[in-house]
């Protein structure tokens, strides 16, 4: 089989590797020159995804993937295209179509009878149905549902490890009509490849979601609840704070029941899913007050943190403030809605001289976005642990001279490494 896939970033590129290791013939689609001319040298473009050089290297050297930034070509060439275009929401909660209808728009272009078209990335409830098959529509002459086969399936995958996430979760799929929902459920079984999970209510594999609109609304009763579930656990921590609580035990605790999960508390999550998704959720449905409130906790999370350094050094004017991690999250070089801009954003209005550091960003990179960069050894009066990495385990005081007050926001390091610091874990007494 011939598949387009549309958007080569850090869920579009291993797809499309997962297509081709399977033995099909796949076009790799995006608006970026430089990131498909690494692809085509079998060079992967970021860092982080586990087998991804591998796996790229192989099926480019093979021909079963090739890049282009000619979508409308490349679409007209395959039967299968799948769409996995980000989606933003502006700083209203109003879901930024411009990405997708473009690429939407080149798809149409180059549509032929018999097509599946898949979206993949995650949409607000309707969207398939009532904006992209409409334009594909106008655009192509074709007619969804009839000459061409129309699909949302979400991603449920997470970077860094997306190899393995495609094996271990079930493929939901709904399509527009009966035909393109069979069509897609056969797509996704020929690309896909599945764990035993005897722990599921039905085999894994690509399950029948009935339409686009509850493939839609599954994507996003995930990642909204996980919102919620972090949005309480930080309501908890900040209560636990005051209360000379450890909140890590009493979610600990709490987990031991049976069906219980509670998140643990920190710098809000960034990334497109938790920031993002539950906003597309609130864009449906507006009088989901208990979502709107957890999606603002979470919001406040950074600023949270900076209260605590005060709280620690008095004042932070003309402070020297380590900000540890770009990274929204710990192992993955990406920083889309990441904790850190909010962080850098409050620590500005505290008056403090702000440092940044990540151990995946080079210096240039680190200043590309804005910020100061920062050498682990420099002196400082203060550091906010943003993003998880696994290399700041093991800083000590010794890492920080003249460190006097340390805000952990990710649970990550050890106070017993800070002796005489003022080290502080969101969530703990005081």
């Amino acid at each position: 089989m011939k598949i387009a896939v549309v958007a080569l970033g850090k869920i579009g590129l291993p797809l499309a590797v997962q297509f081709a290791n399977k033995g099909h013939h796949v076009i790799g689609c995006d608006v970026n020159q430089k990131s498909v001319d690494l692809i085509n040298a079998g060079t992967e473009p970021f860092p982080g995804e586990e087998h991804l050089e591998e796996y790229l290297k192989k099926v480019v050297a093979s021909g079963h993937l090739v890049a282009t930034t000619d979508t409308k070509t490349a679409v007209s060439e395959c039967e299968a295209v799948v769409v996995v275009v980000p989606l933003f929401v502006d700083s209203d909660g109003v879901p930024d179509f411009g990405w997708m209808d473009a690429a939407t728009k080149d798809i149409a272009d180059g549509l032929k009878p018999g097509t599946l078209v898949s979206y993949e990335t995650t949409l607000p409830v309707g969207t398939t149905r009532t904006r992209f098959a409409p334009m594909l529509e106008k655009i192509s002459g074709l007619k969804a549902g009839v000459d061409f086969h129309l699909v949302f399936s979400p991603e449920r995958v997470l970077t860094g490890r997306v190899f393995a996430d495609l094996r271990k979760y079930p493929k939901l799929v709904g399509g527009i009509d009966e035909i393109s929902t069979r069509v897609g459920i056969e797509f996704y079984e020929k690309v896909l490849d599945f764990d035993n999970r005897p722990d599921l209510t039905q085999a894994n594999g690509v399950w029948d979601m009935g339409s686009a609109e509850a493939s839609e609304m599954a994507k996003l009763a995930e990642t909204t609840y996980r919102d919620v579930n972090i949005g309480l656990a930080n309501q908890f921590a900040i209560f636990a704070e005051t209360a000379n609580i450890d909140i890590a035990k009493v979610i600990a605790a709490s987990n031991s029941q049976p069906f219980s999960h509670i998140h643990q508390p920190g710098i809000a999550v960034g990334g497109h899913c938790i920031p993002i998704y539950p906003r597309f959720y609130l864009w449906n449905h507006p009088e989901a007050t208990v979502v709107r409130a957890a999606r603002e906790a979470n919001a406040a999370m950074p600023a949270h943190a900076v209260g605590m350094l005060v709280g620690a050094l008095s004042s932070l004017k003309d402070k020297k403030i380590a900000v540890l991690g770009i990274s929204y999250r710990g192992g993955v070089k990406e920083s889309a809605f990441s904790g850190v801009f909010p962080t850098v954003s409050a620590l500005k209005a505290a008056g403090a001289q702000i440092l940044v550091h990540d151990p995946m960003y080079s210096d240039e990179e680190i200043t590309q976005l804005g910020f100061t960069p920062y050498a682990i050894g420099g002196a400082v009066d203060g550091v906010i642990l943003q993003a998880d990495h696994a290399e700041y385990k093991k800083l000590t005081s010794a890492s920080f001279p003249g460190v006097k007050a340390v805000i952990d926001g990710r649970r990550t390091m050890s106070s017993s490494n800070f002796p005489g610091v003022d080290f502080r874990v969101i969530g703990a007494p005081a």
